[in-house]
């Protein structure tokens, strides 16, 4: 048979499902590393509940960096992974703030699949997107201010530094 299956003594054939046979990848991540302790029981609340629906972890990533940063080369490494069957986050977000619709679609294309733990925080996902939006943007908007104040402050050394010389 091409899936797992047992026959009993009365000649009944028991297949078995492919998910009590497979590994998972719990997948977590926070923004900063003061959340570090926050990290440790994510991972934990992801473990209790895949192993709860009959699945062996495999791999744990637990990664600080920011949701709006769409460069996480660990993500793309797992992603890329074609042993790698299924994936458990907490929450969507976790995995990719924007465009995890697209990720979910891709890999069910390849036979693989994500498991969102905790789905309560998806209650109208309108709402949820302006926020993506506007954080984004906010984002956008204090990054460029700081990244300003920064190359002030050093043209500001680079010319009392320059004036103080002989």
């Amino acid at each position: 048979m091409p899936v797992p299956a047992e026959q009993t003594p009365t000649g009944t054939i028991l297949v078995k499902t492919q998910e009590n046979h497979l590994d998972c990848v719990v997948y977590a991540r926070v923004s900063s590393n003061d959340q570090k302790p926050d990290l440790d029981r994510i991972v934990a609340r992801i473990v209790e509940a895949v192993t709860l629906k009959g699945l062996r972890v495999s791999k744990t990533g637990a990664y600080f960096c920011s949701g709006l940063n769409g460069h996480r080369p660990k993500l793309k490494r797992l992603l890329s992974d074609s042993s790698v069957k299924i994936i458990a986050v907490e929450h969507k977000d976790r995995l990719r703030r924007f465009g995890y619709e697209y990720i979910e679609s891709a890999l069910q294309s390849q036979g693989r699949h994500l498991i969102v733990i905790d789905k309560s925080g998806i209650k109208n996902d309108l709402v949820e997107d302006m926020i993506s939006v506007l954080t984004s943007f906010c984002a956008r908007l204090y990054g460029r201010r700081a990244a300003k104040n920064k190359t002030k402050k050093a043209l500001e050394v680079i010319k009392n530094g320059s004036d103080t010389q002989p």
